[in-house]
């Protein structure tokens, strides 16, 4: 099997294991001379919200003093694409880069040409842009830039905006750019590296998280602060909603940041809530909270509404889905302790971390073996007990049942699965890759939990309601959050093309 058949089998599995999958994770660092090794780690730390591929742009001058752009971008992981040092570090050279990790949700994962950052070189000099989301309009846009005599590179959305900017008939870069951003509609966070200027964005909704950051003098930007963490560096503020920033040579001397409003028009924030039940990384901090902290709650809110007592009086066995259910297990644990409820928190799952992308699997007819080879359970600690299992999601429910039979084996008690956000019921348009609404479980059962209890084989299923998660994220700002996915309620539309995007692959 050659390694890009193998790629494509992988994501389809990874996508059969019942998780919605990530977007992308974008970086930036400006002013520093070790900004290669920076981004570097930066995408390391980012590597959850894309797997597919990776790349990295910098900017250096040649013996002229003209500035150039250098690019190594390629399939795989972060680790894959950028192995030797020796090698890549003679590449990509400078004090100013942007990087991107690729999971796509649209635009084909089979063509090497759709992976970031894009680089184009115009009136203006030269320009490479990184994009975390979905452009909800591309296929209108594309069709009028087409129509106009563009010529595409890809078929990703994320190629609409450097024709845009590259095609503006205005005479300053950063006006350029704002029109630019100004005409797609969706969800975005950009990473933009120009000659003599760092810029980000992010969309007037705040769809995903982007975050400001400094290390050594120089600036940092980043889809999440764990990026920050990695590299010893320090959190500034989030990038706004609505918000370009610029950050060039005149920022590192005033150590006053360049900002710019993308649209003078205000608008409701729509900030995805999936990153605090399972995207982002629990050791980060987006949309001004702490992920673990938030997490926590859920899992506190969840027991608090959706109790679990053994029936003869013995301790609850909690356990979690590892690794993003975690803490949302020791919330729920703490919670029932309050409520004078016997528990105990136990690791009863293990999962393996060994096979990732280069596992094969061998022949579809092993797929029921698909959860043996990721999970075991831990028989002494679930046989004879009430387990409670806390999972942050279900989409499918293919592997939650399969997960439900393993832990039978260990010969339970009772098993009662609790899920610590509301069902997934619609897909989403924003940036997240979510199956089809006719393949989720949610769906299927017109929403009926008893049905899905059923299906799943435990002895009782509890959601999170819509209202209890938002009450988790405080109820002066429970409008601030999207919650198309649980809901169906889209706060922007998209065009009719936009559907066959995201799923062309």
């Amino acid at each position: 099997m050659n390694m890009n058949r193998q790629r494509i089998l992988n994501k389809h599995i990874d996508r059969e294991e019942g998780k919605p999958v990530c977007n992308c994770g974008i970086v930036g660092v400006w002013g520093t001379e070790d900004a290669p090794l920076i981004s570097y780690y930066s995408l390391h730390a980012l590597q959850h919200r894309g797997q597919e591929a990776s790349g990295m742009v910098s900017r250096s001058y040649n013996t002229s003093g003209k500035p150039i752009f250098n690019v190594l971008k390629g399939e795989g992981l972060v680790s894959e694409v950028f192995d030797d040092y020796e090698q890549w570090g003679k590449i990509i050279t400078g004090n100013a880069v942007i990087g991107h990790n690729r999971y796509s949700t649209t635009g084909s994962s089979r063509s090497r040409k759709n992976i970031q950052p894009f680089t184009v070189n115009y009136r203006m000099g030269h320009l490479a842009v990184a994009h975390n989301g979905n452009l909800t309009n591309v296929g209108h846009l594309r069709s009028e830039l087409v129509d106009e005599g563009a010529i595409f590179q890809t078929t990703s959305d994320s190629e609409v905006i450097l024709h845009l900017i590259a095609r503006s008939k205005l005479n300053n870069q950063i006006d350029q750019i704002i029109e630019a951003l100004s005409k797609v509609e969706g969800a975005y966070c950009v990473t933009i590296l120009t000659d003599d200027k760092l810029i980000a964005a992010r969309d007037p909704h705040g769809f995903r998280p982007l975050s400001i950051g400094k290390k050594n003098g120089g600036y940092m930007i980043s889809s999440e602060t764990c990026a920050f963490d990695i590299n010893n560096a320090d959190y500034i503020r989030d990038v706004e909603p609505g918000e370009l920033v610029v950050i060039d040579n005149d920022v590192l001397k005033s150590g006053e940041i360049k900002s710019f409003r993308i649209s003078e028009t205000a608008v409701q924030k729509q900030q995805c809530i999936f990153e605090y039940i399972y995207f982002s990384r629990p050791d980060s901090k987006i949309y001004g909270h702490n992920v673990d902290k938030i997490r926590r709650r859920l899992g506190k809110v969840l027991a608090k509404n959706h109790p679990v007592e053994d029936k003869d009086g013995d301790k609850v066995i909690v356990i979690s889905v590892p690794d993003s259910s975690n803490t949302a297990a020791i919330g729920y644990e703490n919670q029932l302790e309050k409520m004078n409820i016997k528990v105990k928190l136990e690791i009863g799952l293990i999962r393996s971390h060994y096979i990732g992308r280069t596992f094969i699997r061998p022949g579809q007819q092993n797929r029921e073996n698909d959860v043996r080879i990721k999970f075991n359970t831990v028989k002494g600690v679930l046989e004879g007990k009430t387990v409670v299992l806390i999972d942050d999601s279900i989409v499918r429910g293919t592997t939650s049942k399969q997960l439900i039979a393993l832990i039978r084996e260990a010969k339970p008690k009772e098993i009662h699965m609790r899920i610590s956000s509301p069902p997934i019921m619609f897909p989403c348009y924003y940036g997240m890759d979510f199956p089809s609404k006719e393949e989720l479980i949610a769906d299927k059962c017109n929403g009926n939990i008893k049905q899905i209890e059923e299906y799943l084989g435990v002895d009782s299923l509890r959601y999170l309601t819509i209202e209890e998660m938002l009450e988790v994220v405080y109820d002066d700002f429970a409008e601030d959050f999207c919650t198309a996915c649980f809901s169906g309620n889209y706060p922007i539309q998209f065009d009719s093309s936009f559907r066959k995007d995201i799923y062309e692959d």
